[in-house]
């Protein structure tokens, strides 16, 4: 085996035949960059640092058993394969949501332990010669967990999970209109999707918590459905409901069959003949100057105690979503709270923001502009 330690760059870079064998437990605590053969391992490979590593190269090394302890995430420059076992200790794996060649691929009987909120994949996951596998994917605050069922084994299939507006996301180039729907009464999130690519017929499992608002979506979880935007067609269609289970704060449910790849991004939908067209109002516009002076800290909506069952999205000049809350009860004091934008809990820059508050009970949405000043 050739290999070689780049002690100033902090890197461990392979160049030629490297192997791990049965008995071998590595560890590395510093970057690996594989330009080499490193793909027919055996024992246990580690990942162990208080900060950030990252894999790269333009070869793909394949694990048998991988242990992930860098609590900072561990970041995926290139696919890298299990053929074994993944375990999450502490921090994601992450990679780049706009490039679908970087991923974790579990490869035919692999399989992952150890995930939760705080250890999964914030990026794409792959699978190789499966049928049946759970994708362990979030957005690096919580888990959200995609299950594909499909009728024939899955050369490769691979699925990421957007905590983003598909109207305007931050991560992809493309924008996915909600107003565009198959039907009328159809609804769609504008809170979350997954991408996810197949080519064999299957069936998906989604889920859903507090923070995907269902209730905006439809009236009875008996009413949710999983949609899919088209690639051909370019509208979200209907991919139906053959199991559901839950109530409108937390649940799954399991679409019809169909084929992935015919399809961009999935995420939850409703349909229910009960739902009116939601009336949009314009609201006040408001000025933000959150010094910390007791004066035009907070976004105060005026009586939004009366209706808790809400949302508030906030977008930048350029339509990006910076701020989303469910419940809203005037918290915003100009730090966004989503990660795609800036990094989280940091002071939005002084401008003209949109907003619009979605008060499901009476359905109304309210519209206006905010200016926040520093």
């Amino acid at each position: 085996m050739t290999f070689s330690l780049i002690n100033a760059q902090d890197a461990f870079h392979n160049f030629g035949n490297l192997q791990f064998h049965s008995t071998s437990a590595v560890g590395f605590h510093l970057d690996v960059i594989d330009d080499g053969t490193f793909d027919n391992n055996r024992g246990l490979t580690g990942f162990y640092s208080s900060g950030r590593l990252n894999i790269s190269g333009s070869s793909n090394p394949i694990f048998e058993d991988m242990e992930i302890f860098v609590d900072n995430g561990l970041q995926l420059d290139t696919w890298v394969g299990v053929t074994n076992n993944a375990n999450f200790i502490s921090g994601d794996v992450t990679t780049v949501k706009s490039n679908l060649n970087d991923y974790l691929n579990f490869i035919d009987d692999a399989f992952y332990t150890g995930t939760g909120n705080n250890t999964h994949v914030n990026g794409y996951t792959g699978a190789s010669n499966k049928s049946l596998i759970t994708f362990p994917v979030g957005d690096g605050e919580r888990i959200r967990y995609l299950t594909l069922n499909s009728v024939e084994i899955n050369s490769l299939a691979r699925c990421s999970y957007f905590f983003e507006d598909p109207n305007a996301p931050v991560s992809l180039s493309q924008t996915f209109s909600t107003d565009l729907t198959s039907q009328d009464d159809l609804q769609v999130s504008t809170l979350e999707f997954w991408r996810l690519q197949g080519d064999r017929s299957s069936v998906v499992t989604l889920t859903w918590d507090t923070r995907s608002s269902v209730s905006l979506l439809a009236e009875t979880v008996e009413s949710l459905v999983v949609v899919g935007w088209n690639r051909n067609e370019g509208v979200w269609e209907n991919l139906g409901n053959t199991s559901i289970s839950g109530n409108l704060e937390n649940g799954s449910i399991t679409s019809v069959n169909f084929i992935p790849d015919d399809y961009e991004i999935l995420t939850l939908g409703g349909t229910d003949d009960l739902l009116q067209p939601f009336s949009i109002l314009e609201l006040d516009n408001y000025f933000l100057t959150p010094n910390n002076d007791g004066i035009n800290d907070f976004l105060v909506i005026d009586g939004i105690e009366n209706v808790p069952n809400n949302i508030l999205n906030i977008y930048n000049r350029y339509g990006v979503l910076v701020y989303s809350k469910v419940n809203y009860n005037n918290e915003f004091n100009g730090l966004s709270n989503r990660n795609a934008v800036i990094r989280q809990d940091s002071g939005l820059s002084a401008g003209i923001y949109f907003y619009v508050l979605t008060v499901n009970d009476t359905k109304e949405k309210f519209q206006g502009y905010l200016y926040l000043s520093n």
